[in-house]
């Protein structure tokens, strides 16, 4: 299983990299295992402006459909769109070529209180 050092970590599993003014945000190596084969990325919301911890989309496995939280406040400014005919780049690279939205982050303390890799991997239990 894989815990980027560079990344903030969310208790929904969610993750966020900073880089710059803006962030990119997906799903963690953890969940992706947990949900299985994903078969469809729902985001509808680009160009809104969202708080932290509300819907972005949602995503779809075989077995389930779960939604995708905002690790922090802001406005996605970005969808990836080579998921809609790939979604298992999810699966198969969930913090590279998996990454889901791209957002302008509307405050950087909020940041502070995600966990880092280490914290991340001893809450669930790896």
């Amino acid at each position: 299983m894989n815990f980027p050092e560079k990344v903030k970590y969310t208790n929904d599993h969610e993750w966020i990299r900073m880089e710059a003014t803006e962030a990119y945000v997906g799903i963690t190596d953890y969940a992706q295992s947990e949900l299985g084969e994903i078969v469809f990325v729902d985001v509808a919301t680009a160009g809104e402006t969202l708080k932290q911890n509300e819907a972005f989309g949602s995503i779809e496995a075989v077995k389930t459909v779960s939604d995708l939280l905002m690790p922090v406040a802001g406005k996605v400014l970005e969808v990836n769109d080579a998921l809609e005919e790939n979604p298992e780049r999810v699966n198969a690279d969930p913090y590279g070529e998996g990454w889901i939205i791209k957002i302008s982050v509307a405050d950087k303390s909020q940041l502070d209180g995600l966990m880092d890799a280490g914290k991340y991997r001893a809450f669930i239990g790896k």
